[in-house]
């Protein structure tokens, strides 16, 4: 049976802003593939990273139609008032359910309910834990958890860690439901080699956006420690967090063997993450990472903290740290940059486990399911 289907919660489409970028623009795309009508509602404004990564707009994005929306582009306002935005434009269109992504955007899932509309919610992670957020604007995402947990027909949730946290806080049953991922094939390194003096296996990655709970703080203490030849490379931009980044960037700026690239997207990031050594997330806090499943799909050997968003994805085919311990994650550098065999066994299990478990067909067929639960 054909649905039509509205999303919201995620900042543009098509993006690489966030991991909520990513899983919207895969569902949609693979929903529409499947014969489904998808409309999704993006937020006006730039690019989180900068206005100077900012796409082309457009109204449709293989298939799926894609609205902008009022936005009010202020940190603490932008998700407030674009998702409120969102809801009303989608429940215009007279969709047979809303799928709302992330806990602040849940806070407009009553607004929906009062109409008779079914919702579906994503958890992508306890977003009102984020250290970038203040007092007023973690209040309000957990404001929005709460609507989720109370007024959605159903919740997803992206690990066993937050399915259990709804049942003990909220006795709210969830369905788990893992990102997925695409298999990707390692390209040479050209577009690192003549910029950045980068080959093969010769730095450590970060990628992700940077912000506090990602403990980029951390990487850069236990690699300044290390006597190694090798390089970090942090790729990825900040994200209302300004100051963070400030702060970081003024960390390493001592140490030359750290690079900072920015936001990158296209062949750059293929080329850094087909040849890294090895990559590292050492966070605090974590949805599903995608950047993680990215990078085993390259066949990357992975190091991340133990937080159970990390260590499930990961199992034994890659190394943790406990978190924020700066001197076992120096260890763990050093054990690593010293042994290419592992290096190589790692990171041809992280490739076999990411395809063999993280797939985005199943996704969205679970997904779907989920849709078909709520309509009936």
């Amino acid at each position: 049976m054909a649905m039509k289907i509205a999303m919201l919660g995620h900042k543009r489409m098509p993006s690489r802003e966030g991991g909520v970028e990513v899983v919207v623009k895969e569902l949609s795309t693979r929903m529409v593939a499947l014969g489904h009508e998808v409309t999704v509602y993006s937020r006006k404004g730039h690019n989180a990273a900068g206005k100077e990564y900012d796409q082309e707009k457009t109204c449709e994005y293989k298939g799926v139609a894609v609205k902008q929306v009022a936005t009010f582009d202020i940190k603490g306002l932008a998700a407030l008032t674009s998702s409120y935005f969102a809801t009303k434009a989608a429940m215009e269109d007279s969709p047979d359910l809303i799928h709302f992504h992330a806990e602040g955007p849940c806070a407009m899932i009553p607004l929906a309910k009062r109409r008779g509309f079914r919702t579906v919610a994503t958890i992508h992670g306890l977003d009102w834990q984020r250290a970038k957020w203040g007092k007023l604007a973690s209040a309000y995402i957990k404001f929005g958890e709460k609507m989720a947990a109370r007024h959605a027909d159903e919740i997803i949730v992206l690990s066993r860690n937050v399915q259990n946290y709804f049942k003990t806080e909220y006795g709210r049953n969830t369905i788990f439901i893992p990102n997925g991922i695409e298999s990707h094939t390692s390209v040479l390194p050209d577009i690192i080699k003549r910029e950045y003096d980068l080959e093969k296996n010769g730095y450590a990655l970060f990628l992700g956006r940077i912000v506090p709970e990602k403990g980029l703080h951390y990487l850069i203490k236990a690699f300044k420690g290390l006597e190694t030849n090798m390089k970090l490379v942090v790729a990825g931009g900040s994200s209302d967090s300004r100051g963070y980044f400030e702060e970081v960037r003024k960390e390493s700026s001592s140490d030359p063997r750290i690079l900072f690239t920015g936001f990158i997207q296209g062949q750059l990031l293929e080329e850094l993450y087909s040849n890294a050594a090895v990559y590292i997330l050492p966070s605090d806090l974590e949805g599903m990472p995608m950047s993680l499943l990215e990078a085993m799909s390259y066949g990357c050997c992975c190091l991340t903290s133990d937080i159970e968003e990390c260590s499930t994805v990961l199992e034994n085919a890659g190394l943790t740290f406990p978190r924020g311990d700066v001197a076992a994650l120096r260890e763990s550098l050093a054990f690593l940059f010293a042994n290419k065999t592992k290096l190589d066994e790692l990171g041809s299990a992280a490739k076999l486990r990411v395809e063999a478990n993280y797939n985005w067909n199943d996704v969205v067929r679970r997904t779907l399911d989920a849709y078909l639960g709520v309509a009936e």
